[in-house]
């Protein structure tokens, strides 16, 4: 790992470890909750792609939800629109937050602007690293959060998130889930249908 990265890294979980959130790691611990979704993040994306992984692909999952918390939720309206408007507003703030982390560290422009391309998603299933980044994310919503979740909602809902998840992965993901999740068979049909 390179000084420039290992000095990013820092600088992102510094920042996440003022969440005011907190959450329980796998031993039972409390930590910040955006500190702990950063390192989770990094798990997968080693576990996924190990040392292929670019630095601007490294600093994606670690900072995906950098200062998650200071853009508020219950500040944009309710209801869908609402919520993919702070969704999109969370992936400009993020971006711009770890390029500039990135600039202080002493990467270029470009890798500075990239960064920004891979946490707005653009260009899924058209770009490899976008698409590995939000592999990254589908495997670690899954295997932290997707429990947690499901036990919170109705089984339409649980279904539709489950088919939605699968649909954003790449062909290979999707079978990696269904050969590591020991999903119900209804979710197993909704990966598989997902193309």
């Amino acid at each position: 790992m390179t000084s420039k990265l290992n000095t990013v890294l820092a600088a992102i979980d510094a920042a996440n470890r003022a969440d005011p959130k907190v959450a329980q790691d796998d031993d039972g611990a409390d930590q910040p909750e955006a500190y702990l979704y950063g390192l989770r993040m990094t798990a997968e994306l080693d576990r996924l792609f190990g040392a292929q992984a670019s630095d601007v692909l490294r600093i994606a999952a670690r900072g995906q939800h950098i200062e998650r918390w200071l853009l508020k939720r219950a500040n944009y309206p309710e209801g869908r629109t609402g919520y993919l408007t702070w969704r999109r507003d969370q992936g400009r703030a993020h971006g711009a937050r770890l390029a500039g982390l990135m600039a202080d560290a002493g990467y270029d422009a470009q890798e500075c602007e990239r960064v920004g391309v891979l946490l707005r998603k653009e260009g899924i299933k058209r770009d490899a690293e976008v698409q590995q980044l939000e592999d990254v994310i589908c495997f670690t919503f899954l295997k932290w959060y997707f429990g947690p979740f499901a036990a919170k909602h109705p089984q339409e809902k649980v279904l539709d998130i489950v088919a939605k998840t699968a649909r954003k992965m790449s062909a290979d993901a999707r079978t990696r889930v269904l050969a590591e999740f020991d999903l119900p068979g209804e979710l197993a049909v909704a990966v598989k249908a997902a193309a």
